[in-house]
């Protein structure tokens, strides 16, 4: 892994860290974390792979990555505070973000340090074509478990700000919670 690998990782797990503290629920929420992942992606999908069983990998995982979005998403505390709505990522949404995130990050360092042999075998055996593929597949995962999760914050803050409008939160302050 290249140093630019290390820290787009890095920078991706700790964007939940920085949720854990509650905070304003604004652009920069959604922007930072759709960043980074534009960014990998720009950086490492030259192409998506069509060949053999290439779409059954890369769908496969990018539905792993939308399972933990949605999740993280649905953890995440949203509640209104005066005219702001404030968002607090719970110990569940931390652990699904670090585990799909932390995923791609410990495949990488397992394939560099002696699972190269074992994932082309694993290749070989279900039609996977290129290494492309599983670059892609990681990508896209990461990909919609942000877009996902970012989705689903933003739909939970609106029903939260629907059922009590801003300026009238001064007197209760209705919460969406599932953190853990």
């Amino acid at each position: 892994m290249t140093t630019t690998d290390w820290i787009t990782d890095i920078a991706l797990v700790l964007v939940v860290f920085r949720q854990l503290r509650e905070g304003r629920l604004d652009l920069k929420t959604f922007l930072i974390p759709l960043g980074i992942v534009a960014f990998v992606a720009h950086t490492y999908l030259d192409s998506i792979p069509t060949e053999g069983n290439d779409l059954v990998l890369i769908g496969a995982l990018m539905a792993v990555g939308a399972a933990l979005g949605i999740a993280g998403g649905v953890y995440t505390r949203i509640r209104v505070a005066g005219e702001h709505l404030l968002i607090k990522a719970g110990a569940v949404s931390a652990v699904l973000w670090v585990l799909g995130m932390g995923a791609r990050m410990g495949f990488q360092v397992w394939v560099e340090h002696g699972g190269a042999d074992d994932v082309a075998r694993f290749s070989i055996a279900h039609h996977i074509t290129t290494d492309q593929a599983w670059v892609a597949a990681f990508v896209l995962m990461a990909l919609t478990e942000v877009v996902t999760r970012l989705a689903t914050i933003f739909l939970r803050g609106r029903m939260v700000a629907h059922r009590q409008p801003l300026a009238a939160a001064a007197r209760t302050a209705p919460t969406l919670d599932r953190t853990a």
